[in-house]
């Protein structure tokens, strides 16, 4: 691409690099977690939500499990103010929820913010300032020095005011544009706004380290979170958390990343809503541990139900291939997929196998409560006979051949291809009753009689092509028997290939289902099947479906 010669890297390293966190596995424990919908994902929708929209989305929140949410920036708006208000004044948040705000260091910001926070029960106040070399040089134009009393100026003032008004209040600070900023000056500032609010293993403070913008692969920020964490003051009083954005497509690994590095908290969004591209997808994240056996101590039991409510109340929509909630994430239109998944799905219904294997399914879709039949198997041209199959029997109780299975899929496939659409459930049902199930032209029995002995012989009576006629055979068994007289009867050389039957046990527990493989004496294979209270009638009628599919192929 013409221009990449006016990049460069924008971010700082660490001084020191031990790289500790590389040693790690995987995440062993949930973070603390932090919901900031309310605030920064509300922040960059198109329309913000309304004061109703706002309570609906809290009160989701807390049934989901958040035990910090972020409500907004009280000083900003009389809305923001209004909702904050609302929530303390009807008594909206539990006991065991504590509710974050967000403030500039400014005085009068931040007095209008504990006024909002007035007989709150449990509190964050959120207090933030640039720190970026960007930001210090093109936007404030203030040396180290000056930023660093920015920050002091805030720190202390909240101490003030946390003491002049009623509530319980404790204190977060973040290095605005962290990841821009050299890694020496993000520590120095953390450890001065530190030294004012001197954290107790009572009463610890929240040292927040954004990707506010993000410059760097996600090894990059664990190390400087790596760093941080090696050198904060009061670091065992101190909660390190972490608020990335996803500019680079990298939120996720940032924050895995960063917590392996040492972080204990993470602030985020359901979805990734947020500024630019947004920020760290919470359910995406939690769900990564899920998958690793992690208990994320939130409850994502009910996806569908989560996106609808979020749908309904930000105007945005979740993409079909979003992580773990996008319509899509589970369902497989490859054939081989869907092939492997059905028989991972069978192998370890067989096997009672504790821990979840089942490929191409990273989790149970039962989990998130999504439905396998609905969600996995999805048909279009593109699908398989063990996806068509699975879905087949699955959702109507038939059992197909290997065989027929794969002749099957094929039909199903031509229909999808000409129609060019994904086929439904129902739709892939009707299709098998009209070309195999039943059929009963060119030639139709309406008669038969069987005599016992060695060999049996059957009497058929049947129509074909209009004209009644009756035939006498004989066989070594009833529908070997039928089999012979039909082929006098046609004048047509075939055999049974395959023959399968079971009780078809959904949608009515009295019927019976056959299915019949005929080979020709071209080695030609035709398939039918029957369904009829009596086996033998199914089998029949089997037989017959699969005459009339080759008289309709002649």
């Amino acid at each position: 691409m013409k221009h990449f010669e006016k990049y460069t890297r924008q971010y700082f390293l660490p001084p020191t690099c031990e790289m500790k966190w590389t040693k790690k596995e995987y995440i062993q424990k949930a973070p603390i977690w932090c919901s900031v919908d309310l605030r920064d994902g509300n922040q960059s929708l198109i329309v913000p939500m309304s004061l109703e929209q706002k309570i609906a989305f809290f009160k989701l929140l807390v049934k989901l499990g958040f035990k910090e949410i972020e409500v907004g920036f009280p000083a900003a708006s009389e809305t923001e103010y209004t909702f904050l208000r609302t929530l303390i004044e009807e008594n909206l948040i539990p006991d065991d929820v504590t509710i974050q705000v967000l403030t500039q260091a400014r005085e009068h910001i931040i007095r209008k913010t504990f006024e909002a926070l007035k007989g709150v029960k449990h509190s964050v106040v959120h207090l933030y300032n640039s720190t970026s070399l960007a930001q210090r040089e093109q936007v404030f134009r203030k040396s180290k020095e000056e930023i660093i009393e920015i920050a002091e100026f805030g720190a202390n003032l909240l101490l003030k005011c946390a003491q002049e008004y009623e509530g319980n209040f404790k204190f977060e600070y973040s290095p605005e544009s962290f990841t821009g900023t050299e890694m020496e000056f993000a520590l120095e500032i953390c450890n001065r706004v530190l030294n004012i609010w001197k954290p107790t293993e009572e009463n610890p403070v929240i040292i927040n380290l954004p990707v506010t913008v993000s410059h760097s692969m996600p090894h990059i920020y664990a190390n400087q979170v790596e760093y941080m964490c090696d050198h904060l003051n009061y670091r065992e009083h101190v909660i390190v958390s972490l608020h990335p954005h996803n500019d680079r497509g990298c939120a996720v690994a940032d924050s895995e990343m960063g917590l392996l590095a040492g972080a204990d908290r993470i602030e985020g969004t359901l979805f990734g809503n947020g500024e630019r591209t947004g920020n760290v997808d919470i359910i995406t994240l939690a769900l990564n541990m899920f998958s690793q056996g992690v208990d994320p101590q939130l409850h994502f039991e009910n996806l569908p139900e989560i996106v609808s409510l979020y749908e309904d109340v930000t105007e945005m929509k979740v993409y079909e291939r979003q992580p773990y909630a996008g319509k899509l994430v589970f369902a497989a239109f490859s054939g081989s997929h869907q092939d492997a998944i059905a028989k991972g799905m069978k192998w370890r219904e067989e096997q009672q196998r504790t821990y979840w294997t089942v490929p191409y399914l990273p989790i149970d879709p039962h989990d998130v409560g999504r439905e396998y039949e609905s969600d996995v198997i999805r048909i279009n041209s593109q699908s398989g006979k063990g996806g068509i199959g699975y879905l087949l029997q699955q959702y109507y109780g038939f059992d197909l051949p290997a065989k027929m299975r794969e002749h099957f899929g094929y039909a199903v496939k031509n229909v999808s291809d000409h129609l060019h659409k994904e086929l439904k459930p129902e739709e892939v049902y009707q299709i098998f009753q009209q070309q195999y199930v039943n059929l009963s032209q060119p030639l139709k029995i309406l008669e038969t009689h069987f005599t016992q002995g060695k060999p049996l012989k059957a009497i058929v009576t049947a129509t074909y092509q209009g004209v009644t006629k009756e035939c006498t055979a004989q066989g070594n068994g009833r529908l070997d028997a039928v089999s012979n007289a039909i082929q006098q009867m046609l004048g047509v050389d075939m055999h049974i290939l395959q023959y399968n039957e079971h009780a078809l046990e959904r949608g009515s527990t009295s019927k019976a289902v056959a299915y019949v493989g005929l080979e020709d004496n071209q080695g030609n294979v035709y398939w039918g099947a029957g369904i009829q209270d009596d086996i033998i009638d199914a089998s029949v009628c089997a037989l017959v479906s699969a005459v009339n599919r080759m008289q309709q192929q002649d």
